[in-house]
């Protein structure tokens, strides 16, 4: 069914399309009608006119019904209201459905990881949901919670399962361990309506140097155990094993740092080339975490321009391919140390890359911005890289929300990866489809707040007091609670001492779900009604989380309810 709205009149093409039922069997007697075109003073008329149907009308008589006033064309508006309203309300569903696809088609291949260390985590049902709404179709994990397996069942979300890096060990030594795994977490999961496993991400950057090669031995034959359990398991021609790795697992020779020179780090450099093998055979990929932010982070020296995609840099010349970004400069770092070890060609995805918004001083919104909205031109683009030129990359993003219970030891922005903030709110403009449109993502759904109270610093706490015990409550609440933007160059840099202590008390207070006991601090703190935030930092309300999952859909009716108004309102343009 094709209905042609415009602007200033509505088409709406009638015939008998299965509302018989309506009339108790009888057909609807204009049914045949063909092209009726109503203007908008008709069209409120037929909504809300309070006319009575008693007698059937033929056709004949409904050709002017608005001049003829009898019972019968009385009759003819009311069962015009009923098809009208029918056709209106599939119409909006249609209208819906094609919005949701248009988006879906527009962030297609996108993907996001989906982090759950935080006080008070947003329902997994809200969080798939948050993904759906704006397109995300690709999801990447940390672990296998049962309850976000169980949301996302059903939705076609593709998933990439986890195995966390304290189980390296177990599964490599037991190929039992390995089978139960997945007999436990993705057979399970595995069926018509359940959940869409496309990869099984075996450890998480488990050679990174800080680790000091405490999963060095452990991580391939890990590796091996879970895709040979897939394989077993009759899922390995879909499903396959990979391990995400961090960037710091290959480099270029520092007599000549450019890409095409680039090799895996040499204490490592055997078991990389064992890894790549067995990927390789099992038509697995190879996946790498890219962190621009952090280049520019741990090198005061280096170009801040390099770490963005908008050509502000002096490029780097690598025998005459020139790298206007670091991003590009990494990726291919990477493909020429695969393909020194003979697999240049093999699949990379790009497992985590992201910029934080608070923690540090180039963590912030704008600079968040700047990146994602050159990286997503590029992904939109399918530009590839210079090694890889007009190639599609596939993407997490990394992450879907904050968590403020991350650690810090990598720095303050840890907890500010998010491109939502902690609820599901978006922070800045940002367009999935890479078209660099001014838009904001769609916000979480149904999500509930704890009451309107913060806790603040109590303004008739003694001057002793504060001398005393102020500096050890302070590190008290921030030793259990995130106070990462109070840091230099953070969004809460920058207060006096009082303000200080009123966001450490809050955000204590707030990560104990405002339990009265957790507003006194021996005095020096008092609930209030009144937001202490200022213009630059944010005194959070932490969610509900028991309540937040209250409302995680827009039912039919009321959706089709919100999309009819608007049509309404179109036609009155």
């Amino acid at each position: 069914m094709q209905t042609p709205y415009h602007i200033r009149s509505i088409h709406l093409e009638f015939w008998n399309s299965g509302l018989v039922g309506l009339f108790s069997g009888r057909r609807p007697p204009f049914a045949s009608a063909r092209l009726i075109e109503l203007p908008p003073s008709l069209l409120l008329l037929l909504l809300f006119a309070p006319f009575k149907c008693s007698n059937t009308p033929s056709i004949a008589e409904l050709k002017f019904p608005i001049l003829n006033r009898s019972p019968q064309h009385q009759c003819a508006l009311h069962l015009a209201r009923i098809e009208l309203m029918a056709r209106l309300e599939a119409a909006a569903l249609l209208l819906a459905a094609a919005a949701a696809a248009l988006l879906a088609t527009a962030a297609e291949g996108l993907g996001v990881n989906w982090g759950t260390q935080a006080s008070h985590p947003l329902p997994p049902k809200v969080v798939v949901q948050l993904l759906k709404d704006n397109g995300i179709n690709k999801v990447k994990l940390f672990e296998t919670n049962p309850e976000a397996m169980k949301a996302l069942a059903g939705s076609g979300v593709e998933v990439m399962l986890a195995i966390p890096n304290d189980m390296l060990h177990r599964i490599a030594g037991d190929s039992a361990a390995a089978r139960d795994w997945v007999k436990r977490n993705v057979k399970r999961f595995d069926f018509d309506g359940g959940v869409v496993i496309k990869y099984v991400a075996v450890g998480n950057e488990p050679f990174l140097a800080a680790y000091k090669g405490s999963f060095m031995k452990v991580t391939l034959p890990a590796l091996e155990n879970i895709q040979n359990a897939l394989n077993d398991a009759g899922v390995g021609d879909r499903i396959k094993a990979t391990v995400p790795l961090n960037a710091d697992v290959y480099n270029s020779p520092a007599r000549n740092p450019v890409p095409s020179a680039g090799r895996f780090r040499a204490e490592i450099s055997g078991v990389m080339t064992d890894m790549v093998k067995f990927l390789a055979k099992n038509k697995a990929p190879f996946t790498v975490n890219i962190y621009p932010f952090l280049s520019l982070y741990l090198d005061d020296n280096f170009p801040l321009d390099f770490a963005f995609f908008d050509g502000g840099a002096t490029p780097v010349n690598d025998n005459g391919v020139m790298y206007t970004n670091v991003y590009d400069a990494n990726f291919d770092t990477l493909v020429a140390a695969l393909a020194a070890v003979g697999h240049g060609d093999m699949p990379i995805i790009v497992g985590e890359v992201g910029w934080p918004t608070d923690g540090d001083r180039h963590a912030k919104a704008s600079y968040a911005r700047r990146f994602y909205d050159g990286l997503l031109k590029r992904l939109a683009a399918n530009r590839g890289t210079p090694a890889r030129p007009n190639r599609h990359i596939e993407t997490y993003l990394f992450g879907v929300v904050d968590e403020d219970r991350k650690s810090v030891q990598p720095g303050s922005f840890e907890r500010h990866w998010g491109i939502f903030r902690y609820d599901g709110q978006p922070k800045f403009a940002m367009d999935l489809s890479g078209q660099g449109r001014n838009t904001m993502l769609v916000p979480a759904k149904g999500v509930q707040y704890l009451s309107r109270t913060w806790c603040a610093l109590n303004p008739k706490a003694s001057r002793d007091d504060l001398n005393k015990l102020l500096g050890a409550k302070i590190d008290y609440a921030c030793s259990n609670a995130d106070c990462t933007t109070l840091g230099y160059g953070s969004s809460c840099n920058g207060m006096d001492a009082r303000g200080n202590a009123s966001y450490a008390f809050n955000a204590y207070y707030q990560t104990q779900s405002q339990e009265d006991e957790a507003c006194d601090f021996q005095g020096l703190a008092l609930p209030t009604q009144t937001d202490p935030s200022t213009a630059t930092c944010n005194f959070t309300i932490q969610i509900a989380t028991s309540g937040a999952a209250a409302a995680t859909q827009l039912g039919v009716a009321p959706a089709a309810a919100a999309l009819l108004v608007a049509l309404l309102q179109l036609s009155l343009l």
